[in-house]
């Protein structure tokens, strides 16, 4: 694939355009704004929702195409939403009536606040200014169950795998899943995927995705980078990540701002739009 060709910037905010701190560099933004000016389009891809997504991006101070919930919303440059997608109620208080350990927490992604089946600070800590709002309920005691994702998080990898087998023996045909991170279980309708959302962006746009590259550091990520032209994998993702996409290359760490310092790196090899 040759980077002349690329008129497209794709990346995942945790752990990848963000730092451990959960926020985006000076170094990061500058990059992000020369790449606005020389007209590369730029998308972000997230399995964060909408509000909290927006809250971050807005330092960048350009406009992106925003990518939320793995897929489940697309918001244009001027935050127009663009596209919309629901797990049913029913298939939600399926799973919900599990057994659950009650050392998980869960979480239901609704549209204007994340209902959660109890406080988790480290949760909490990945918002700064909590744009998108905790509310902390008793899921047997909802009226409404429809979500745009359900989300598992603890600390124990293996309690997760074993909740996501739980899940997956009577809810496979309805439920796609990913680990956004070793600590993060999520829950989609099977449609919903970033790349397919990302599809859409560049049909619009006019471009596919060989003129694209990506950043990505989680397994909702896995389709993104594989369908890019260039797909890069961030130094700090789990190894069997790495594994599993060994053709793909793996940059520096969110840590060292790999994302923009891979740009600087070959901006130069960039073929701009006129």
């Amino acid at each position: 694939m040759s980077k002349q060709k690329i008129k497209v910037v794709i990346s995942d905010l945790d752990g990848t355009l963000l730092n451990s701190d959960h926020t985006i560099s000076a170094y990061t933004k500058s990059v992000f704004q020369e790449l606005h000016e020389q007209d590369y389009l730029i998308i972000v891809a997230t399995g964060r929702h909408h509000m909290d997504a927006m809250a971050i991006i807005s330092c960048l101070e350009l406009p992106v195409y925003l990518v939320t919930s793995n897929g489940a919303r697309i918001h244009s440059p001027k935050k127009e939403l663009l596209y919309s997608f629901n797990l049913e109620g029913d298939a939600v208080k399926s799973i919900l009536s599990l057994d659950i350990d009650p050392e998980i927490t869960t979480v239901l992604f609704k549209e204007k606040v994340w209902q959660t089946s109890k406080t988790n600070k480290k949760l909490n800590a990945f918002q700064k200014d909590l744009a998108y709002p905790p509310e902390v309920v008793d899921f047997a005691a909802l009226d409404d169950y429809s979500a745009i994702k359900i989300f598992f998080t603890h600390d124990d990898h293996e309690k997760l795998v074993n909740l996501r087998d739980k899940i997956l023996e009577h809810h496979s045909d309805v439920f796609s899943h990913a680990f956004s991170l070793p600590i993060c279980l999520e829950f989609m309708d099977k449609s919903v995927d970033k790349s397919v959302a990302i599809a859409k962006i560049l049909e619009k746009e006019g471009y596919s995705f060989d003129q694209a590259i990506s950043f990505g550091d989680g397994f909702n990520d896995e389709r993104m980078l594989d369908a890019a032209g260039i797909g890069l994998i961030m130094g700090n993702a789990p190894e069997n990540l790495k594994s599993k996409l060994p053709h793909l290359e793996v940059i520096s760490t969110n840590n060292e701002d790999g994302v923009a310092k891979y740009l600087t790196a070959i901006l130069e090899g960039f073929s701009v739009s006129s």
